[in-house]
């Protein structure tokens, strides 16, 4: 059995919508974060967001989330993506909130919607 290699990480954006807030996108990878990074501003697989505005990984918010299996991760990368939404923080990546999905707000994961039950 593998052991679970999965990660979430949070990049620092520099988007000219954070309006004075922190700004940041959230995803998940099978990769190192920094080897997913640099995929993200090269172009490669990547968030157009990323590659535009990332800065950086932002370590302090997820290093001590310890790897995971893929459903795992899946599920845990729209929670911590609303977390920081609910510290005030603009936050792209996917969300586990019903009403912001109905509204079109975000996209979600369909690495979630495949691991959830309904």
């Amino acid at each position: 059995m593998k052991a679970p290699h999965h990660r979430v990480y949070v990049v620092r954006l520099n988007h000219p919508r954070a309006e004075g807030r922190l700004c940041y996108y959230v995803g998940m990878t099978g990769l190192p974060v920094t080897t997913r990074f640099a995929n993200h501003k090269r172009g490669y697989q990547s968030a157009a967001v990323v590659k535009k505005y990332g800065v950086e990984l932002a370590r302090e918010l997820f290093e001590d989330i310890p790897p995971m299996p893929f459903a795992e991760a899946a599920l845990a990368e729209p929670s911590l993506a609303d977390d920081l939404r609910d510290q005030g923080h603009l936050v792209f990546g996917p969300t586990n909130r019903p009403d912001a999905l109905r509204a079109g707000v975000t996209r979600t994961s369909r690495r979630a919607r495949r691991s959830h039950p309904s």
